[in-house]
């Protein structure tokens, strides 16, 4: 999928992240050209300096033939127009904007804008907004900082051991249900088929580790 974010914050830079790495093509706008030092040196998607709303950046962005776009600035006025000119003006269909005032969030919800607050999990939700998954969390710290998921694995796991499971999507298997009955892993664990694998991740990382977890393992090249 190709997708647009607007700002390159924090959150920006870590869902424009998060997004690559799990296979998706990417590019991220800033009016500020030092924003994207905020990127990971991997990072290879299109930088372009802007405004985010202007309808010249966004064609320069991709906007045209974008599935996605993520209105992430630090400005909700800013946010708001980005998000309705990627929706009205470009037809672009899953589209998601950082708001900070609640009673404004609460308007552009209605009309079908799904918003994000300044909330710890904002990269986590963002991917589930934009990527329509399901993260099925079963637990979430009081502090929203760390979070516990079952994860749907992809069958090329199956033989290999959690821990390159644990490595690949960073994330700590908290336990397994095998057969029914509960399993508490260590090093030597393997998965096998029909394996419930419950890891622990950290917020931000949690859509991206279940994301990874779908795709087949990493090569043994």
């Amino acid at each position: 999928m190709y997708v647009v974010v607007m700002g390159c914050g924090r959150v920006g830079a870590s869902l424009a992240g998060a997004l690559q790495r799990i296979g998706h093509d990417v590019a991220i706008i800033d009016r500020d050209e030092n924003a994207f030092l905020r990127l990971d040196p991997t990072f290879d998607g299109l930088r372009i300096v802007g405004m985010g709303f202007d309808r010249d950046v966004l064609v320069k962005a991709g906007i045209e033939r974008a599935e996605a776009f993520a209105a992430v600035s630090s400005g909700d006025n800013s946010n708001i127009i980005a998000a309705r000119v990627a929706r009205e003006t470009f037809g672009v269909d899953k589209v998601v904007a950082r708001i900070y005032d609640a009673k404004r969030a609460a308007v552009y919800e209605r009309l079908g804008i799904p918003t994000v607050a300044t909330v710890p999990w904002a990269t986590d939700r963002f991917l589930h907004n934009l990527l329509r998954d399901d993260p099925t969390t079963k637990w979430r710290d009081p502090s929203g900082s760390v979070a516990v998921v079952l994860l749907e694995i992809n069958d090329g796991w199956v033989g290999k051991k959690l821990t390159l499971l644990e490595e690949s999507t960073r994330s700590r298997v908290a336990f397994i249900i095998r057969f029914g009955t509960g399993l508490l892993p260590d090093k030597k664990t393997v998965i096998q088929a029909d394996d419930e694998i419950y890891v622990a991740a950290v917020s931000g990382t949690v859509a991206e580790a279940i994301a990874l977890a779908s795709n087949p393992p990493p090569s043994d090249d």
